[in-house]
């Protein structure tokens, strides 16, 4: 299948997907949406001696950047329901799969872009890398699970902190509180990533597809209900006055940066 806006390849029993909107920081639009789910069913569909281990990167400075603020500040009610739905289908392609999912941060993982490497089985992180649910500052929640999954990797107090004011991290503090697993300097991200997966993937797949339902039972998996609440939520306040004066502001603001 051909994909315009992720890259996608296979190599030593790895499979690599790859943001690749970098003139716009990897940003999601719906086909984006479509490609990296499509990609996804694509690693869960393989047999484990051609894929044992999926990496999701991106390509430029950032891994993503949250969704696409042109096609966000544009939709209709449909259309913002429908962007939720498909959402919720993508992070269930990553935790469901039957593969180990690695999240290769080498860049900017903001919104939806964070909420993609949480529900990722291990976090890998580029030296200095910025990450963060900002969604409160556009008088909006996270709407991609992001109150639930961070809240189980961090616990509800600093969950609560980072969700609540928006606030920007480093790649170092949550490796500090064993949200990133490694993190490795510019230079030398993408050997390392090479190599972190490579050793993953030398290892018996059956074993690693036991070892990854195990973990996620012993968490509990993400609660329907608290993610209908947290979609419904977002829903209200993405069409209240409140939430599309700013981010139509956010829109406009983001031209100006571009002339």
């Amino acid at each position: 299948m051909q994909f315009e806006y992720i890259k996608y390849s296979i190599g030593e029993k790895i499979a690599w997907i790859v943001f690749n909107r970098p003139d716009q920081l990897n940003a999601m639009n719906r086909q984006m949406m479509n490609e990296i789910i499509e990609a996804l069913g694509m690693v869960n569909a393989a047999a484990a001696q051609d894929i044992a281990v999926c990496v999701i990167t991106g390509e430029g400075k950032a891994f993503m950047a949250g969704a696409d603020i042109k096609e966000y500040a544009q939709q209709t009610r449909e259309q913002f329901e429908a962007f939720q739905t498909k959402g919720r289908s993508l992070y269930a392609a990553i935790e469901g799969n039957t593969k180990p999912v690695v999240a290769a941060v080498n860049g900017y993982a903001f919104g939806g872009g964070f909420e993609i490497a949480l529900a990722c089985d291990m976090m890998l992180a580029r030296q200095h890398a910025k990450m963060g649910l900002p969604e409160i500052n556009l008088n909006l929640i996270p709407g991609g699970g992001g109150t639930q999954r961070l809240a189980k990797k961090l616990g509800t107090n600093i969950a609560n902190e980072l969700i609540m004011t928006g606030r920007t991290v480093t790649a170092e503090e949550m490796h500090e509180r064993s949200v990133v697993n490694q993190i490795y300097q510019k230079e030398d991200f993408q050997k390392n990533v090479i190599a972190f997966a490579a050793e993953l993937a030398s290892k018996p797949a059956d074993r690693l597809q036991v070892i990854k339902q195990l973990t996620q039972m012993s968490v509990g998996s993400v609660d329907l209900s608290a993610l209908s609440m947290e979609n419904g939520a977002l829903s209200v306040f993405y069409q209240s006055e409140e939430g599309q004066a700013k981010i139509r502001e956010f829109y406009q603001n983001s031209l100006k940066k571009k002339e």
